[in-house]
């Protein structure tokens, strides 16, 4: 058997093991909740692999990983970090039992009917809804692109066929097993991605690019020194990093992994195996990409989307090695692309479709909705993908509008009773805003550049997590200030006190 058709026979094994989960699920998705929120008796261990597997895909491991290891060298290992304390440790500790509490005992399946519960609006859910399904879009194509850059290197496949291979398995996991089989199969992905990340580590370390971890540090150091970042750089550095950590906190597809946890017990359990699954995995993944400038000297064709693959196909791996490393790559993406995909599709059908256009439905008509909802989903992912937009900046995109709309008032909904609807409000639509000039720059004005106390940014369409990151403190900053000057609004009591009660007795 020859070394590509090894690779292919361990991706073929995976997809079938897939797939199979997918089937023996399907009698468990019949209703609206089994597909949105799998029952609500979800472990601490599935939930927190479901939770790290859908934060980390081809996205980290290709895009970031490569962008942020050839701008920043060893540096580029901070948003690995910051992803595991920040976006896991701190998250779970923060968000995540209240939300249980909460989620529960009102009911919520979505974070629009969340926002509609705590502030009686049903106008904020439809915005929430809106935002939430068009902008995880450009996400979701995000990780297709990262997938098949991979391929394209080390199995010399088409990018469109591999793209449709991709939607395809999505499609399966999510249209048969809905967040049942999503869960399971994520447990089984993330041990894959656990142990193949390790041995990436090892393997990449080893090849003689990089001669060892003491050789292969002291040489990346030098490399560091030599790009000699200054204070521009530095700021996208940090920009990144808290982009990436802090904003999974406003994330839906994030958040709802907290809706099905079965108790506190659970939660405790959950937040252990989420921070130290996002330490090996995507610090792993972040110190592989900063040793992109061991390998090249300058940067390959295809940009920096296309440095990690390059590494792999340079670095002499074996090939049942390389056929780990694309199953660890393809169970990171199907596990992001069908949470993102059940997220969005839910949402739209709970909080748009069922009670506007087929409110006669039951649970079991309406979960197919939302299955034709993430076919479409899905589709609209491939086209978006198929345009020639850095991964990096798409990810951005996606995560710097969603987050700066909604991460302020759902966390600070989940402490603070005086959080009105205005300031509410003021914070979606501010955060939204501020996250906008990128998306802009990058549709109708690419030659758009910033430059403030002296220092030159460049292009602002390339400046998504820097846009995020304010978007996400201004809306912060709007909720507390003008819910302590707006006048004080009257309250649906009953939900309001069903809120609070539920957390107060947690």
């Amino acid at each position: 058997m020859n070394s590509l058709t090894t690779i292919w026979v361990t991706v073929a094994i995976y997809i079938a093991f897939i797939v199979g989960i997918s089937v023996v699920n399907k009698k468990r998705s019949k209703s609206m909740t089994d597909f949105a929120v799998g029952g609500r008796s979800a472990g601490g261990w599935a939930s927190a692999l479901s939770y790290g597997t859908a934060y980390f895909s081809a996205v980290m491991f290709i895009g970031y990983s490569g962008g942020t290891g050839w701008k920043y060298g060893l540096w580029a290992v901070l948003p690995g970090i910051g992803n595991a304390i920040i976006g896991s440790l701190l998250a779970w500790l923060v968000l995540a039992n209240r939300t249980r509490v909460v989620t529960r005992n009102l009911k919520i399946k979505s974070m629009p009917q969340f926002f509609e519960k705590r502030f009686s609006s049903p106008v904020m859910k439809m915005f929430c809804m809106v935002v939430v399904f068009v902008f995880l879009i450009p996400y979701s194509a995000s990780v297709y692109k990262g997938l098949t850059s991979v391929c394209s290197v080390l199995l010399n496949v088409n990018e469109t066929a591999c793209m449709i291979v991709i939607a395809i398995v999505s499609l399966v996991v999510v249209v048969l097993g809905g967040y049942a089989a999503a869960l399971k199969a994520d447990f089984i992905q993330g041990i894959v991605m656990i142990g193949g990340v390790i041995v990436l580590i090892v393997s990449i370390v080893r090849c003689h690019q990089v001669g060892g971890l003491e050789a292969g540090l002291a040489a990346i150091r030098e490399k560091t020194q030599a790009l000699e970042l200054g204070p521009v750089q530095h700021i996208a550095l940090w920009a990144t990093v808290l982009m990436t950590s802090l904003g999974t906190w406003g994330l839906p597809q994030m958040i709802h992994k907290y809706y099905g946890i079965r108790d506190n017990k659970e939660v405790k359990r959950g937040t252990v195996v989420s921070t130290f699954f996002a330490l090996i995995v995507a610090g792993g993944g972040y110190f592989i990409g900063s040793l992109s400038r061991l390998f090249y000297s300058n940067l390959v064709e295809g940009g920096t989307d296309y440095l990690v693959p390059n590494m792999l196909s340079q670095a002499g791996l074996s090939s049942v090695l390389l056929g780990v490393v694309l199953v660890l790559l393809i169970a990171a993406s199907v596990s992001t692309l069908s949470s993102i995909t059940i997220t969005a599709s839910s949402t739209i059908t709970m909080d748009f479709v069922k009670p506007k256009i087929f409110p006669n439905f039951d649970g079991v008509k309406t979960a197919w909705v939302s299955r034709v909802i993430s076919v479409i989903f899905i589709v609209l992912s491939y086209l978006i993908a198929n345009s020639n937009t850095p991964i990096l900046d798409m990810m951005s995109y996606s995560w710097g509008i969603i987050s700066g709309s909604f991460l302020a008032p759902y966390a600070i909904s989940l402490y603070w009773k005086k959080l009105n609807k205005s300031g509410a409000w003021a914070g979606m639509i501010g955060g939204f805003i501020v996250a906008l000039p990128p998306v802009i720059c990058k549709l109708f004005a690419n030659d758009v550049t910033l430059r403030l106390f002296g220092l030159d940014f460049g292009y602002v369409m390339d400046m998504g997590a820097h846009f995020a990151c304010l978007a996400m403190i201004v809306s912060i900053v709007l909720c507390f200030v003008v819910s302590a000057f707006a006048s004080k609004q009257a309250q649906n009591t009953e939900n309001y006190e069903k809120f609070y009660s539920a957390i107060e007795a947690k």
